[in-house]
């Protein structure tokens, strides 16, 4: 009697060090700096956004996040690096249209699952793209653009970022809704693609409004189309998809906040609720605005729902335009 009695007092006594282990460990996160992986290289836009989430998370989550550029195949390089990482909450991804959405269209042999190797936490910004011309060309507002294109099938280009990239396939989906046929250019980045497009080497491109707003303003660029949800502070003027009769093209760009899957419930929440706060911070948003972006700032139920309806828009638009990466 005496034995049982001891094994239930020792259990019980277990029991209640490993709540109070797990207790101290849920309260204790974060405990040490984290790492935000941005998968493309310095100084673009994905390692703006990245930098200004950081810096807002940071003072949120009370410790330092050092961001880390982890760039190659179209982000697939730093991507991988993060499924295959710890879930332990330390280590975290700025997820993308490209790493969590037209990749697993595109790459054959996709070294990672862009739902099931991730747990979605928060949708940081969405941006919209923008069609625009050079100023040669002849159609300068959407009805004449649309005009010159039919008048004309194969003979006009538009320029990419790169083969099986965003903006490509941003694009194939237009042409996929409009049955308008127009030559894909592809180059090696978006700065030499709106070089090219600027000096009159290439007609068009879609490109995010973050990246080609400055070349608008400047007259440099002639933008025909918005697409995106609202019209643009900066280009009042100019008509999104829905308004010149394409209410399902949703080609917006997103940024995302990710980590490994198999993440805790308890860190998930908390890195949730940080993020959201940080997200919310009116000189944030402030800073993200002046991108040309939105924030979104949502739940994980409802980012992971996006990536999946993402990834399964964009299989169909590469099926349409034929285009596979090894």
């Amino acid at each position: 009697m005496k034995t049982k009695t001891l094994f239930a007092m020792t259990s019980a006594v277990l029991a209640m060090t490993a709540s109070l282990t797990t207790t101290a460990a849920e309260t204790s996160y974060p405990d040490k700096p984290l790492t935000l992986i941005v998968p493309f290289p310095p100084g673009g836009t994905s390692d703006v956004v990245g930098r200004i989430l950081a810096d807002s998370l940071s003072k949120e989550l009370g410790q330092t996040i050092v961001v880390e550029n982890k760039a190659g195949a179209g982000g697939t390089v730093g991507a991988r690096a993060v499924a295959s990482a710890k879930p332990d909450g330390y280590t975290l991804l700025l997820g993308t249209s490209s790493t969590n959405g037209t990749n697993s269209a595109v790459y054959r042999n996709l070294p990672y699952d862009a739902y099931k190797d991730f747990t979605p936490i928060t949708q940081i910004i969405r941006v919209p793209g923008v069609i625009a011309v050079n100023k040669k060309f002849a159609g300068k507002d959407y009805p004449s653009f649309v005009e010159t294109l039919k008048a004309e099938p194969k003979k006009h280009t538009y320029a990419s970022s790169g083969n099986g990239g965003a903006t490509h396939l941003a694009m194939e989906y237009y042409k996929s809704l409009t049955g308008l046929d127009i030559t894909h250019v592809p180059y090696r980045g978006t700065g030499p693609a709106l070089n090219d497009v600027i000096g009159g080497q290439v007609d068009m491109i879609w490109d995010t409004a973050a990246s080609s707003m400055p070349h608008m303003l400047a007259g440099n660029l002639i933008p025909v189309m918005v697409a995106g949800k609202s019209r643009l502070a900066q280009l009042p003027d100019v008509p999104t998809a829905a308004e010149v009769g394409l209410p399902n093209y949703d080609a917006e760009m997103w940024n995302g906040l990710l980590a490994p899957a198999g993440l805790p419930d308890d860190v998930l929440k908390k890195l949730n609720a940080a993020a959201v706060r940080a997200l919310k911070n009116p000189e944030t948003q402030r800073r993200y605005e002046a991108l040309g972006a939105y924030v979104i700032a949502d739940t994980p139920e409802q980012f992971g729902e996006m990536v999946r309806n993402d990834v399964a828009k964009w299989k169909k638009v590469a099926e349409f335009g034929n285009i596979a990466l090894d």
